[in-house]
């Protein structure tokens, strides 16, 4: 399709934002409301529209400051705080050669690029370093490169575990090593054909003996047929020491952030849901996830809820599907989170940090922030609360996207905003 032709549907479908203008469903919680589904000639969008950070930075709660650790980096997507207090950070931009299978795809591409950075991906580690713990990060080094867009780190064994969009590498780590010592070592490989979804995040089990791999779907909702879906769409288990892997959890669309819940060990996960069902569907979630549980992907959604766009259906897996544990709100994509502790203050001591990369499929703006989801119990409870903003100004114009958020025991929460290449870090006040 011709550029000119291009502007001509994506100015269409900019007329056609007002159609998914409805208010705002309860998107939040274990009960989120579920609308009638909404479909048209081509998905309700509204893409970030970039500006620089200039003077301004992310808003944060009263008793808490920001600031950049590292700017001018080559599209940080997740980052990982080492014994020592460095922070490697993955740099990446990944993707396959899925080819377009509809126009409207076409549209919804060029659209959806204008919203990124221009960055080629670094495809490396980026070690960070505070010497002398004034919060200023004065040493920067490369850890690893020539890496195939870095996404999930995690380290166990002595070993730094790194999911590429193709494989499970890891390096050899000592305390305070500032480059790694030898070339990466192939623990699997993992699904990498078309890769429509291509981040592969990472968590490790308490004892280090077991990883777990979030692996997203080819598809919104299996346009490229079942086989496209093989090995996808689900949570893998590796074991660390040989690489044999299962499937873990599935039905699972895209989960971009395992995370084990500390002291009680239970995996839990946010999951990027399907799109162009209407602007309050589906919610993206937060849930624990459960080894054998089917979440719905792609036959039904939020439980037993049946997606008609998938052919044949297949009834008794919809029957046996798992019901989310907390709606996020539609199309927010989540892509970070990150269990809290006591160091980030009473109010935030019992929950988990959440990074919302920001919607595309709504004319009404929804993520674009990092939330925290407070726990009660070891569960969810209580409404989602704004903890960093101002990703997405007032004046629509869109200086950073959150991406991939780590706590800091020493009391800090990192987080990479991959739009303006920087990573941020935000800190009590003493």
């Amino acid at each position: 399709m011709k550029r000119s032709s291009l502007l001509a549907v994506a100015g269409l479908s900019v007329m056609l934002q007002a159609c998914g203008s409805q208010p705002e469903a309860a998107q939040y919680g274990p009960n989120p409301d579920l609308p009638e589904r909404q479909r048209g000639l081509l998905p309700t969008m509204k893409i970030a529209d970039p500006v620089g950070w200039g003077n301004e930075r992310p808003v944060v709660p009263q008793g808490f400051t920001v600031r950049a650790i590292a700017t001018d980096l080559k599209v940080p997507r997740q980052t990982l705080v080492l014994p020592n207090g460095d922070v490697l950070v993955a740099e990446g931009k990944g993707g396959g050669d899925a080819p377009a299978l509809r126009p409207k795809d076409i549209i919804a591409g060029y659209i959806q690029a204008k919203g990124t950075t221009p960055v080629k991906g670094g495809d490396r580690l980026t070690l960070l370093r505070d010497a002398d713990g004034d919060g200023v990060y004065e040493g920067r080094a490369v850890f690893a490169e020539h890496l195939n867009a870095p996404y999930g780190l995690a380290l166990a064994n002595g070993s730094i575990y790194v999911a590429n969009q193709d494989s499970l590498v890891r390096f050899a780590y000592r305390d305070g090593q500032i480059r790694a010592s030898g070339p990466a070592v192939k623990v699997t490989d993992l699904p990498g054909q078309i890769n429509h979804h291509w981040t592969k995040s990472l968590a490790a089990s308490p004892d280090g003996r077991t990883l777990y791999v979030g692996i997203g779907s080819n598809s919104n909702i299996t346009e490229r047929g079942m086989a496209a879906e093989v090995d996808r769409a689900m949570v893998w288990q590796v074991d660390a020491a040989t690489g044999a892997h299962k499937p873990f959890a599935t039905g699972l669309r895209n989960p971009t952030a395992p995370a084990v819940q500390p002291g009680l060990g239970q995996l839990w996960a946010v999951v990027n849901e399907r799109d162009e069902l209407g602007p309050n569907l589906v919610s993206d979630y937060l849930t624990s996830v459960r080894e054998g549980a089917f979440y719905g992907w792609p036959y039904s959604y939020w439980g037993n809820n049946v997606d008609p766009r998938v052919k044949p259906q297949k009834p008794e897996l919809v029957a046996s599907a798992i019901r989310p544990d907390y709606a996020l709100g539609a199309h927010v994509a989540a892509l970070g989170v990150s269990f809290s502790g006591p160091v980030m203050g009473s109010r935030f001591a019992e929950g988990v940090f959440v990074g919302e990369h920001g919607s595309w499929n709504r004319s009404a703006p929804s993520g674009y922030k990092v939330v925290f989801v407070p726990f009660r119990g070891g569960r969810p409870a209580g409404a989602p609360i704004d903890f960093a903003t101002g990703f997405m100004g007032a004046d629509g114009k869109t200086r950073g996207r959150p991406v991939g958020v780590t706590l800091d025991p020493r009391g800090a929460l990192i987080i990479a905003d991959d739009l303006s290449n920087t990573v941020w870090r935000v800190t009590p006040t003493r």
